[in-house]
């Protein structure tokens, strides 16, 4: 296993090279610089010059690639153009919020997925599995911005159960108790919202496997020797359903680590996906271009993570 995982850190390498040099030629591609949109009418045509010069705009690209490639390899990603600060501070400061808030949907989409992927496997046919599978049509169907600004309107503005934006009370001495307390609760609804149209794929895939393994011949001969029904699912039917679910628990970390832009703008929480937003709307294509290769590598490394899972519960498998 352990070569496994070494060939395919090797792998990650060119990877993330190319990976690099498509974000960097899709910037360079974009309509206007870093000043479009900062212009003042006053501005003459030596002025811009001046700024394009300064903020290395007129050097060519590869040039430019190296040294943003460099400085990536040692934490430096360059100045904000916009905020006018390092974009490691910047990122620094949004991280945590984005990786509380991942954690905890993750959290929520697999304790909502795998009991109602369960039911529906179990009961197939019946009305609890016709129950769940209108919930999945529902959460398909449903796109993420009407769902998060019904889920706003209903429980932050009409209920008051949850607040509005943020990801914690401001008023409140960080690091105490009532601290954490209320970035638990920031957190809740966001999370909810995400994970409750997020488990369609987890219920489906659980569903057709435990279906599927019903059916399978160590399952007949396990009831033809009177294996008590509850012990045949627990022991038997869910274990060899489970792998790809808990497999793909490394992939699905890390695309909602880069998938939370819809979430965090609707409910103002200030985390990566919100400054990804602002930093494509103005252009900041430092800040836009780190913040692209950090989901890169999450999303790498979330398959890696997947497949070490996936050799962990079934040693047959080895990738080649």
């Amino acid at each position: 296993m352990w070569k496994t995982i070494v060939r395919r850190m090797l792998i990650m390498i060119p990877q993330l090279l190319a990976l690099s040099l498509v974000i960097f030629l899709i910037a360079q591609l974009m309509p206007g610089d870093a000043l479009t949109g900062m212009m003042d009418p006053e501005f003459t045509g030596q002025d811009i010059e001046a700024m394009r010069e300064a903020l290395g705009l007129n050097r060519p690209w590869p040039v430019r690639y190296v040294e943003w490639i460099r400085g990536m390899l040692t934490g430096d990603f360059g100045r904000s153009y916009v905020f006018h600060r390092p974009v490691i501070d910047l990122i620094g400061e949004r991280a945590p919020n984005t990786f509380r808030l991942a954690l905890t949907t993750t959290v929520f989409f697999y304790l909502i997925g795998i009991p109602l992927g369960v039911i529906a496997g179990r009961y197939r046919d019946r009305w609890p599995d016709k129950v769940v599978v209108f919930y999945t049509f529902f959460a398909i169907a449903m796109p993420v911005i009407i769902f998060a600004i019904l889920n706003l309107w209903i429980f932050a503005w009409r209920l008051g159960w949850f607040p509005m934006m943020g990801s914690v009370d401001a008023r409140i001495t960080v690091g105490t108790l009532q601290f954490h307390l209320s970035r638990l609760h920031h957190l809740i609804l966001p999370a909810l919202t995400g994970a409750l149209l997020g488990t369609a794929g987890i219920i489906n895939i659980l569903r057709d496997r435990i279906v599927d393994t019903e059916n399978a011949d160590f399952i007949t001969t396990a009831r033809s020797k009177g294996v008590p029904k509850r012990v045949l699912y627990n022991r038997h039917v869910f274990k060899n359903s489970a792998l790809p679910i808990v497999s793909g628990f490394g992939f699905a970390l890390a695309g909602l680590l880069g998938g939370s832009v819809f979430i965090e703008q609707i409910f103002g929480f200030p985390g990566m996906g919100s400054l990804f937003v602002t930093s494509i709307v103005s252009r900041d294509f430092p800040t836009a271009n780190a913040l692209i290769m950090i989901y890169g590598v999450l999303l790498i490394l979330g398959t890696l993570l997947s497949d070490i899972f996936m050799m962990m519960l079934d040693p047959r498998i080895r990738i080649k």
